[in-house]
C-alpha cells in the first residue's frame, strides 16, 4: 500500500529532474521514510511522481478512491484482482471460452452472459406460424442481420444469441430501425413464448424463413441450417454503457451510413466484414444477395439492381458487370446513376459500396463468378452458408 501511502501521506511540489523533466517530489519526506536508490542500497532517494499521480490525489472522486483503498487494503486486493482479471480477459468473450480450473464461479456483467437456451421445442412449428404472422421476408431478414451483425471477432462480443436486440441500447439505434424492430418483434415475441423457444432463436429462425422463401421466389429450393439454444439475456446481464460501443455507425451489406464519414461507405463495410470473420468471397456473396432481397435500410432502392425484389437471385451481379451499363457520380449526394449506355436512360441508383465489387479487381472477380449464367445454384448455397455464418458467429456452445 506504499504508494497510497505516499501520495495521500504527503504534500507534493514540482520540481526538475536532473535531466530537465517537470515531476512531483514529496515535502519534508523524513529520510526513513524514502526509497533505497536501486543501484546503491546505501543511498535513499525522494520518490517521484507524475501529473498521472497528482490527479489521483488532487482530483475529488479519485481522491475519494484512493482514501478508501488506502483505509481498506483488502478492498484494494480484491478490486485490483478485479481489474486485472477483466484486462487480461476481455477479448475471451463469454464463459463458455474458458477451460482450466482457476475459472471463477462468479458471473460478471462485463463477460456479457447468457442463459441457456431450450433446445426442445418444435421448430418446425415455429417456422410455421412465422411464415403465417403477416411479415415480410424483408423484415424477418433484416431483423435477424441487425441482431447478428454486432458479432466482433475481435473481442467476441455482440451477436445475436441474448437477443440484446430488444433491450436498451440496441433498441434505439438508429441502424436498427426502431419502429420496425419494434413491429417484428411485437409479432415474434408471442411466438416464441407459446413455443417455449428463447425469442433470440426465434428471431434467427424468422430470418431463416424469411431467406427460404427468398430462395424459393427466385426458382430455387433450399434449407437453411439451424441449431435451437440461443439463450435471452435480461438487462440486468447487459452493461448498457458498454454496448453503446458496439452501435453500427455504418452497415454496408444493408446499404447505411448513420452520417457522412471522412472513411468512405466501402473502407467502412470492409471493417464490418472483418469483424464478423467474413472472406472476401463471403462479403462479396452477401452483399450481392442482400441487395436483391430488398433489405436496404429505410428501404433505400442504391444497389437494388433487379425488377424482381425480394427473390434471392444473381441480378446484382449480372447488372452490376453488364457493359450495356455506365456509370455516372450525382454531383455532391455521393451516389451514382446506372444508366442504359446506348438511351442514356437511368436504371438504378448506387453507392460506393455496391459499385466497389465491380471497380475492384479482386471483389470483381467474385462478382464475376456469381454473374455467370449457370451459377444461380452455386449462388444460393453459398449465400447460405454466410448467412449461416453470421447467424451462429457467437454461438461457442457449437465449436466446444
Amino acid at each position: 500500500m506504499g504508494y497510497f501511502d505516499y501520495l495521500v501521506g504527503y504534500e507534493w511540489e514540482l520540481k526538475k529532474s536532473p535531466a530537465g523533466a517537470f515531476q512531483w517530489e514529496p515535502v519534508d519526506m523524513p529520510e526513513e521514510e524514502k526509497p533505497i536508490d536501486a543501484a546503491d542500497p546505501s543511498i535513499r532517494r525522494n520518490p517521484v511522481m507524475t501529473d498521472a499521480d497528482m490527479a489521483m490525489k488532487v482530483d475529488p472522486i479519485y481522491n475519494e478512491i484512493c482514501q478508501k483503498f488506502k483505509a481498506d487494503p483488502d478492498y484494494f486486493a480484491d478490486t485490483f484482482a478485479r481489474a486485472w482479471f477483466k484486462l487480461t480477459h476481455r477479448d475471451m468473450g463469454p464463459r463458455a471460452n474458458y477451460l482450466g480450473p482457476d475459472v471463477p464461479g462468479e458471473v460478471l456483467i462485463w463477460q456479457d452472459p447468457v442463459p441457456a437456451g431450450n433446445t426442445g421445442y418444435d421448430v418446425d412449428a415455429v417456422k410455421a406460424k412465422i411464415a403465417g404472422s403477416g411479415l415480410t421476408s424483408a423484415e424477418l431478414i433484416a431483423t435477424a442481420w441487425d441482431s447478428a451483425r454486432t458479432y466482433r471477432g475481435s473481442d467476441m462480443r455482440g451477436g445475436a444469441n441474448g437477443a440484446r436486440i430488444r433491450l436498451a441500447p440496441q433498441k434505439d439505434w438508429a441502424g436498427n430501425e426502431p419502429d420496425r424492430l419494434a413491429k417484428v418483434l411485437g409479432v415474434l415475441e408471442p411466438i416464441a413464448a407459446d413455443a417455449g423457444a428463447s425469442i433470440a432463436d426465434v428471431i434467427v429462425l424468422a430470418g431463416n424463413v424469411g431467406l427460404e422463401q427468398a430462395i424459393e421466389a427466385a426458382g430455387q429450393k433450399a434449407d437453411v441450417p439451424f441449431t435451437p439454444g440461443r439463450g435471452d439475456a435480461d438487462a440486468a446481464q447487459t452493461d448498457a454503457e458498454s454496448f453503446d460501443y458496439l452501435e453500427p455507425l455504418a452497415d454496408g451489406f444493408r446499404n447505411w451510413q448513420k452520417e457522412a464519414y471522412a472513411v468512405s461507405a466501402e473502407e467502412m463495410m470492409l471493417d464490418r466484414a472483418q469483424l464478423l470473420s467474413l472472406t472476401a468471397a463471403e462479403m462479396t456473396v452477401l452483399l450481392g444477395g442482400m441487395r436483391v432481397l430488398g433489405v436496404n435500410h429505410d428501404s433505400s432502392k442504391h444497389g437494388v439492381f433487379t425488377d424482381r425484389e425480394g427473390a434471392l437471385t444473381t441480378d446484382f451481379f449480372v447488372n452490376l458487370t453488364d457493359m450495356a451499363n455506365s456509370w455516372h457520380p450525382v454531383e455532391e449526394s455521393g451516389t451514382y446513376e446506372i444508366r442504359d449506355r446506348k438511351s442514356g436512360d437511368v436504371k438504378w441508383t448506387a453507392t460506393s459500396a455496391d459499385l466497389v465489387f465491380g471497380s475492384n479487381s479482386i471483389l470483381r472477380a467474385y462478382a464475376e463468378v456469381y454473374a455467370q449464367d449457370d451459377n444461380h445454384g452455386k449462388f444460393v448455397r453459398d449465400f447460405v452458408a454466410a448467412w449461416t455464418k453470421v447467424m451462429n458467429a457467437d454461438r461457442f456452445d457449437l465449436a466446444a
